[in-house]
């Protein structure tokens, strides 16, 4: 179904700010679903995330492992950050790849997929832009995001997803969705 029924949408009131800074924003948004009631709804909004997800000619993907002290976990993630400013998305994931890993993307990227991880309360836009080639370029200049930079084959990765090892749905949906239709192409 491509089309939103009026019925089944909801009202939006206006919204006001909670808390703000560079990092994220916390709001109260004044809605109405379709039942009539009316409430202020919390909704997290984040930057836009760009990710870039590498793949070999051997089918494998550079990953971070890392410590998320959030979720007190320890798993693999793609490279990628917020976009800053007027970056284009693609840039940012080339960069942040780059700065991550010591390992530049080459040849042609283009957009993989778009995301919203949980769009029932969080605002946290996410492009995944795949390249088929990387160049190691030198060493990672961004020395606190990964405890161990590795190459791994994507059916490993699609098994780590089934074993709770990925971290995030910016890296989740993309190597799912990429494992999914790599044979259509």
């Amino acid at each position: 179904m491509t089309d939103k029924p009026e019925a089944l949408s909801w009202r939006i009131g206006g919204e006001r700010t909670v808390y703000d800074n560079e990092w994220v924003r916390l709001s109260l948004v004044d809605v109405e679903p379709p039942d009539g009631r009316r409430f202020e709804h919390h909704v997290v909004r984040l930057h836009r995330v760009a990710i870039a997800l590498l793949v070999d000619d051997a089918e494998r993907v550079l990953t971070l492992w890392r410590y998320r002290f959030a979720v007190d976990q320890w798993g693999y993630e793609l490279l990628g950050g917020l976009v800053e400013g007027d970056e284009e998305p693609m840039v940012t994931a080339a960069r942040e790849a780059e700065e991550e890993s010591g390992w530049r993307p080459s040849g042609e990227g283009r957009h993989l997929v778009s995301l919203q991880p949980l769009p029932g309360m969080v605002d946290a836009p996410v492009d995944v832009f795949l390249w088929r080639s990387a160049e190691k370029v030198g060493e990672p200049t961004d020395l606190e995001e990964a405890a161990l930079i590795e190459w791994i084959p994507v059916d490993r990765m699609v098994a780590l997803a089934g074993e709770g090892k990925l971290l995030g749905a910016g890296t989740i949906v993309p190597v799912l969705y990429y494992a999914a239709t790599r044979g259509a192409r």
